[in-house]
């Protein structure tokens, strides 16, 4: 399938709606929380069980983003996005085959491994596209796809929870729910499909600088490089911390709140999911395009740093006012989304543009690791505190106190970040071919 390549006079603004249609809809992944419950009463799962198809989806997205990172740009956005579409809905339709007859792991094989490929394929899809579109601006280019990814459980949470209602909570209305999902997906996500482009050429139509500006570093040499691994260890942390809370949002406040005066009920919990996917999806737009005026080591100090004492707040005090717990999620998780959105823009200044899709695809492993990583501390420590007789906030603060260190060592990471030696360095190919053509003649 070859790029559709833009027309003379097409705008660069609507690249990001094309992006948008498809992290709207593979961001649905943030609302897993809201099967949780009902999948443990329906199938009788623990809490690790319930959280093994959104671990091996994050898995499967850091996966499939490595290996097919060098795909996607060698094939283009269209293809990437219609295999992304293909994988995410089918994985769907699976899900509800095998919750319809209560085989649970089908439900594993579909969401977490046939839909992880399409998050992971259709999550890298727009993010050298748009890159080339806007590199004037790459943090607040990719922080508007990225921020799609944060908000689809804007949509989803809310979405999810009514059709649970609706068609019950048993292992027929979930079955439903997952089918309603494939469907609707897919026709969304083909909108993306239709209307993405390509630049002409390797310059984008704009006044801005060329896209191929600055040191060009190879997918292949970025690996060998210090800062990549800098950079993974950054994203690997923040996302840890980050997901250790969104996967387990719904049942962690309720349980934080049980014994007060004010429980939360079952649909306040999803409306906290909510809000922190809107805190997600703001935190993407924020903070990249912050980033752009401050720098992305500057970002990241923030990040890690102020991401680390809110964890501290809510470990002390967190219990003691329900307002204070929510603020504090909502601080992480905006920074936690604008540590994805940042990290392109921050590839790019390291890396160029040359390969940036492939090298972000090969960052992503970090994100199947903190995929793993989060959700298994925080839900394994929680069943063994609810073995051990305890409740409530202690569930959690073992947990949180783990977070915090895990934030310290990403800050670290970040202060080691220095530009990459000019020996990875590479000219890009525009730059290579003009230097070539000017030496032709004068040998002749």
């Amino acid at each position: 399938m070859s790029p559709p390549v833009a027309p003379v006079g097409w705008s660069r603004w609507l690249v990001p709606p094309a992006a948008l249609s498809v992290h709207l809809s593979i961001g649905q992944a943030y609302a897993w929380s809201v099967f949780k419950p009902p999948l443990e009463s329906a199938l009788g799962l623990s809490g690790t069980q319930s959280a093994l198809p959104f671990q091996l989806g994050i898995v499967m997205l850091g996966l499939s983003a490595a290996f097919g990172g060098t795909l996607v740009e060698r094939n283009g956005p269209r293809w990437a996005m219609t295999v992304a579409l293909i994988c995410f809905s089918s994985g769907f339709l699976i899900a509800s085959l095998g919750a319809a007859t209560e085989q649970y792991w089908l439900i594993v094989f579909g969401y977490g491994f046939v839909g992880g490929i399409g998050l992971g394929i259709g999550y890298i899809s727009p993010v050298s596209t748009l890159i080339k579109w806007f590199p004037d601006r790459p943090g607040m280019a990719t922080g508007i796809a990225i921020m799609g990814f944060g908000g689809g459980a804007l949509i989803a949470s809310p979405w999810s929870a009514q059709m649970l209602e609706s068609f019950g909570a048993d292992s027929s209305g979930i079955a439903v729910a997952f089918l309603v999902h494939g469907l609707s997906y897919a026709v969304f996500m083909t909108l993306g499909v239709l209307l993405v482009r390509v630049p002409r050429g390797e310059k984008p139509v704009h006044s801005g600088p060329s896209a191929f500006e600055g040191p060009q570093v190879s997918a292949r040499d970025a690996i060998r490089t210090p800062q990549f691994w800098c950079l993974w260890v950054i994203l690997c942390m923040n996302v840890s911390a980050g997901i250790g809370i969104l996967e387990k949002a719904a049942p962690m406040i309720t349980d934080f709140f049980a014994e007060s005066s004010t429980p939360v009920s079952v649909g306040a919990a999803a409306g906290f999911v909510a809000l922190l996917s809107a805190a997600n999806m703001a935190g993407r737009i924020t903070w990249s395009s912050t980033s752009d005026l401050i720098g992305r080591k500057n970002i990241y100090r923030v990040y890690l740093g102020v991401g680390a004492l809110m964890y501290l707040l809510i470990a002390q005090f967190g219990d003691s006012s329900k307002p204070l717990f929510i603020v504090c999620a909502l601080v992480i998780l905006s920074f936690y989304g604008g540590g994805f959105a940042t990290i392109p823009a921050y590839l790019k200044d390291l890396f160029g543009t040359y390969q940036v899709g492939a090298i972000h695809g090969r960052l992503l492993t970090a994100w199947s690791t903190a995929g793993v990583l989060g959700p298994l501390i925080v839900n394994w420590i929680a069943d063994r505190q609810e073995e051990a007789g305890k409740s409530g906030p202690d569930l959690y603060g073992t947990s949180f106190f783990i977070m915090i260190g895990l934030l310290v060592v990403g800050f670290v990471a970040n202060e080691l970040v220095r530009p990459v030696h000019p020996r990875f360095h590479i000219p890009a190919p525009r730059e290579a071919a003009d230097v070539v053509q000017r030496q032709q003649p004068e040998s002749a």
